[in-house]
């Protein structure tokens, strides 16, 4: 009698070793889910009027120096262009800098290789109406081909979280009116 309770008390204690140690072993691994990376990214209706531009960001998280590639790609320049405006989101909380903003032929990273500017395109920029509109006026238009350009900001990350969109307007050579560029969404954590 006495083996048959310790037989069954045993088995209890098996099954409960068994049943437990998966949930005792995956504790540690709860510790990082903050960091975990959703699998979907926020993204606007395509058929509002919205075009998504491609960008690049060293740093994601607030109060961190970033720097920031808004690329320009030959799919989105249809003519050359003689003048680009940004409209800079309100909730966008750091402080630009005419000095930290920079406009480059850029080579757009992957894989294998890093997003590098590859030379300066010589242009004036202005900041107007508080850091809320961005004017760039290349010294010679950019040009409609197969490089790749970007505007380059050197910041600190704002210490408000959240997505920030950015509009780009382009002006083409022999006209007066910008068009519409697209847009650039870009996540502070």
């Amino acid at each position: 009698m006495f083996n048959k309770q310790k037989k069954h008390f045993l088995k209890i204690r098996l099954l409960k070793l068994l049943f437990f140690s998966p949930v005792l072993f995956s504790i540690p691994l709860f510790n990082n889910i903050k960091d975990a990376n959703a699998g979907i990214e926020f993204q606007w209706n395509e058929d509002s009027g919205f075009k998504s531009l491609n960008w690049f960001q060293k740093e994601n998280k607030r109060r961190f120096r970033n720097t920031i590639y808004f690329f320009l790609r030959p799919n989105v320049r249809r003519n050359d262009l003689i003048k680009l405006n940004l409209s800079i989101p309100k909730n966008f909380k750091a402080k630009l800098k005419e000095e930290k903003i920079s406009l480059c032929k850029v080579r757009i990273g992957g894989f294998d290789s890093r997003t590098k500017c590859l030379e300066n395109v010589p242009a004036d920029i202005e900041l107007k109406n508080d850091n809320g509109s961005l004017d760039i006026y290349p010294h010679s238009p950019i040009p409609f081909n197969k490089d790749s350009y970007a505007v380059v900001f050197k910041i600190y990350n704002p210490s408000k979280t959240g997505l920030n969109q950015f509009h780009s307007y382009g002006q083409p050579s022999g006209k007066t009116v910008s068009s519409y560029l697209g847009s650039w969404t870009i996540r502070i954590d």
